[in-house]
């Protein structure tokens, strides 16, 4: 199962996170939100993962081409994730831009026809996230969505299931859901952006006696 924190902002705690297991580590590039890095502090906490397999994902809204690829050039990212309002037009042209880089898109879920829309993208992006809909908010809510809109989803491409998950709530997702992986942010927090590493640790405790994760060890 593919494992992503997202929100990180500090070196030492992705690469305890990193180390704890995480697959993904995701950096919010939307600078209206509390858990804001540049490009430069997404760089520092890069150096400080000393090479270890774990993919890099950039998170942005509503931004531009340009911007993004910056970021990506000097953050040394190996991901972005649209999770604003962009259309397949923007994603066919970022993806031409950054052939080699991941691109997600989530998709803020309501009601049953936004799984409709996720398909959609299928074509231009490698990836998507589903995460809870709020009317104010883009994430990082701590809100969850309806499980139960999803038991019959299967896209045909990977996926990502977010929106209000934490170690308390997470075995139940995954029995209920059973998706092929997994974005938590303010789940495994203190505060925004600082996150909590024995939430983290008793997250992945969690998902070794689902039986879906194993230690990458293992």
């Amino acid at each position: 199962m593919r494992v992503k924190i997202c929100g990180i902002t500090k070196p030492e705690q992705g690469a305890a996170i990193a180390d704890l297991g995480a697959t993904a580590l995701g950096f919010i590039c939307v600078p209206t939100s509390p858990r804001y890095v540049t490009d430069l502090q997404i760089l520092r906490v890069v150096q400080a993962l000393e090479a270890m397999p774990v993919d890099r994902i950039g998170v942005f809204a509503n931004t531009t081409i340009e911007i993004i690829c910056q970021t990506v050039e000097v953050g040394r990212l190996t991901g972005v994730q649209l999770h604003g309002g962009e259309s397949l037009e923007f994603c066919d042209r970022l993806r031409q831009a950054l052939p080699e880089v991941e691109i997600l898109k989530a998709i803020r879920v309501k009601a049953a026809t936004d799984l409709s829309k996720a398909r959609d993208y299928l074509p231009v992006v490698d990836t998507l996230l589903l995460d809870a809909y709020h009317p104010g908010l883009l994430g990082g809510t701590g809100q969850t969505l309806d499980w139960n809109l999803l038991k019959q989803f299967n896209p045909g491409c990977p996926w990502l299931l977010a929106g209000g998950l934490t170690p308390e709530n997470i075995q139940g997702a995954i029995a209920q859901v059973k998706p092929p992986g997994i974005d938590l942010s303010s789940g495994v927090e203190r505060s925004p952006g600082d996150k909590d590493l024995a939430k983290v640790a008793e997250l992945f405790f969690k998902l070794q006696l689902t039986g879906s994760y194993l230690p990458q060890s293992a």
